[in-house]
């Protein structure tokens, strides 16, 4: 299951939105063409991604906060900026544009803070906009929790878009992470998993005054927990299912 885009346009130009996407772009481009060689690779990652060991001594406070424009690779860059692009204007939009774009890095923080107590002396770093991007992921299942999302679903010979509510994709994509939390190993590499539950967690909390302003209970009433405005019709998908014969 891998979202796609979602059927709940914005309003307003997210230009937030797009800013976060640009630098997290530039960085990565700056970052393969000029930053070369192993010597200079660990010292880029020493002053800018987010150690735990660090942290906990009090040094390395500047990559709490610039991890989030770094990745490790291309296809990591792709994943979060589609993620950041399907739900970072509805939150933008619900938020404004400077109050979103606090609610992004206070996400960040949040996220690189649990990834840090399972483990306070952890030696491996972190980066990725991961973890405020579920901040961005929380808040949206709080206020559009019917809002269709677009899945793009392979299963061997099994393809296909399907539109499912955004409560079941996000979701399912928290029990994810909170299981394969569970079983990883706190003093190995790999996919941040608490990072990404503190983010969603701590989003979802910050949406909450927004979504009591807007109504609480009663906004989700209005249209059954669908957008306020008309929602996205596209096209049919003409992915063909292939069966085994």
């Amino acid at each position: 299951m891998f979202p796609i885009r979602d059927h709940n346009p914005s309003q307003k130009t997210p230009y937030v939105t797009y800013v976060i996407i640009t630098i997290n772009i530039a960085v990565f481009a700056w970052q393969e063409l000029f930053i070369t060689g192993i010597p200079a690779s660990n010292k880029f990652l020493i002053d800018y991604a987010f150690w735990p060991i660090l942290f906990d001594e009090s040094k390395g406070n500047l990559g709490l906060f610039t991890h989030m424009f770094l990745h490790a690779g291309f296809m990591h860059l792709v994943g979060n900026m589609l993620f950041l692009w399907i739900f970072g204007d509805n939150m933008e939009d619900k938020m404004g544009h400077l109050p979103f774009l606090g609610f992004y890095i206070l996400s960040g923080f949040a996220a690189a803070y649990l990834q840090y107590l399972p483990n306070t002396l952890s030696a491996v770093p972190m980066v990725g906009a991961s973890g405020a991007i579920a901040g961005v992921m929380g808040g949206y299942l709080l206020l559009f929790p019917k809002a269709r999302v677009d899945v793009f679903i392979f299963f061997v010979v099994f393809f296909r878009i399907l539109p499912i509510p955004s409560f079941i994709v996000l979701g399912v994509w928290m029990a994810l992470q909170i299981f394969n939390g569970l079983g990883s190993d706190v003093n190995g590499g790999g996919t941040a998993y608490w990072a990404h539950v503190g983010g969603f967690i701590a989003g979802l909390v910050m949406t909450v005054p927004i979504w009591l302003r807007l109504g609480a209970t009663r906004f989700w009433d209005q249209t059954s927990g669908h957008p306020t405005h008309p929602e996205t019709h596209y096209p049919r998908s003409n992915i063909p299912i292939i069966r085994r014969r």
